[in-house]
């Protein structure tokens, strides 16, 4: 009988939750008499006004809005003072505070992702209460001292925010947590090594399980640039590294051909290179691989070497492709996963790089009449 009970008093959590498409928040604000309560969605872009209330002497008050259909955010405002909180279900929050320390010594029931919320923004709050104390009157080595214990609280706080992104980056909570601020300045940053596999978490569970929310769209988006903006910088490192350590235009490449023999693209310096990274498996393969075979044969006597990087996924394929294939046709046993991909910044195939004798990248991806006429012009 106690288990019948039990599942029915679920079974009736879960209807009155699925009849039931508002929620509440009500509570008391004292010492406020006069003053305005008032309730507001805090949208993505803005925040909006969903109603308001004058309180009187004994602070009750009561709002109702339409449940959000994703995980959203709320707030109550008295004056310029905010409480922050969360909704992602058919949720009654009932809060109790004061006007004096409204936004900060509240006690909140019914969301324990708006408890973890109030956490995060009292801490937050009490390291922008000490930036804020900075004195211009302090001594350099005053001012250094006060710095550095403030971005040991900064520290203590991200590892706080850490655990709980971590503990359950699909709550509103750890959303909120990557975009606190202190001097209107990120904590976390996607374009922080540090940070990313943070920002990345929420990011990628937002995106799994509401793609077409729109707080998971824009989060999704920003880490999608941070990781693009540091694979490029990571691309021109590279680059510059190799120009500085070598001394020449390029970064050499070593891959085997069918034969399981090592070429080495360093070993051409001397002659004119086309280095081309191409697929025999896409459809335009016949017609471009006449064309390489048109210019190999042209110019190969006076000089012309081709180094071909195959980028196809199926080695069986490439070997049978490549049979009568009279210039070096090389091929990573990672297929399109070669790490050659991201130091040449490959986005798309065939990619073609043009090499002078003296081991210089001269021009990338020439069209075929152009590409002669450079190619003449260095023999």
């Amino acid at each position: 009988m106690k288990k019948i009970f039990f599942f029915l008093s679920i079974l009736a959590v879960l209807v009155s939750c699925n009849q039931n498409d508002r929620f509440k928040v009500d509570g008391t604000v004292k010492n406020a008499d006069g003053e305005m309560l008032y309730f507001e969605h805090a949208g993505l872009s803005k925040t909006i006004v969903l109603d308001s209330v004058q309180l009187n002497k004994n602070g009750k008050f009561s709002f109702k809005s339409v449940r959000p259909a994703y995980p959203d955010f709320y707030s109550l405002r008295l004056n310029n003072k905010t409480i922050t909180f969360a909704v992602d279900s058919c949720e009654e929050i009932s809060l109790e505070t004061q006007a004096a320390n409204f936004a900060t010594d509240y006690v909140l029931l019914g969301s324990t992702t708006s408890l973890q919320i109030q956490t995060l923004r009292k801490s937050v709050m009490q390291i922008q209460q000490k930036v804020n104390n900075l004195s211009d009157n302090l001594s350099s080595d005053e001012r250094a001292v006060q710095i550095d214990a403030i971005k040991k609280e900064i520290e203590t706080h991200k590892e706080m925010a850490r655990k709980l992104i971590l503990q359950n980056p699909r709550s509103a909570a750890a959303y909120f947590a990557i975009y606190q601020k202190v001097n209107n300045t990120n904590l976390f940053s996607p374009y922080d090594k540090a940070d990313k596999t943070y920002c990345a978490a929420v990011a990628t569970s937002y995106n799994t399980f509401m793609p077409e929310y729109d707080r998971s769209k824009n989060l999704y988006s920003v880490v999608m640039d941070a990781i693009k903006t540091e694979r490029q910088t990571r691309d021109k490192e590279v680059w510059s590294k190799v120009m500085e350590e070598s001394g020449v235009g390029y970064i050499d490449i070593s891959l085997k051909d069918k034969n399981n023999y090592t070429h080495n693209l360093s070993e051409l310096e001397g002659k004119v290179v086309l280095v081309d990274f191409s697929a025999y498996e896409s459809k335009e393969s016949v017609s471009y691989t006449f064309q390489l075979r048109e210019l190999y044969n042209k110019y190969h006597g006076r000089g012309f070497e081709i180094y071909q990087v195959s980028l196809d996924r199926n080695k069986f394929i490439w070997e049978q492709s490549i049979a009568n294939i009279p210039w070096v046709c090389v091929r990573d046993q990672e297929g399109p996963n070669t790490k050659y991909i991201s130091t040449y910044n490959i986005t798309s195939v065939p990619t073609t790089f043009l090499m002078n004798r003296k081991g210089e990248l001269i021009a990338r991806d020439l069209n075929f009449s152009s590409l002669m006429k450079a190619i003449e012009n260095d023999l």
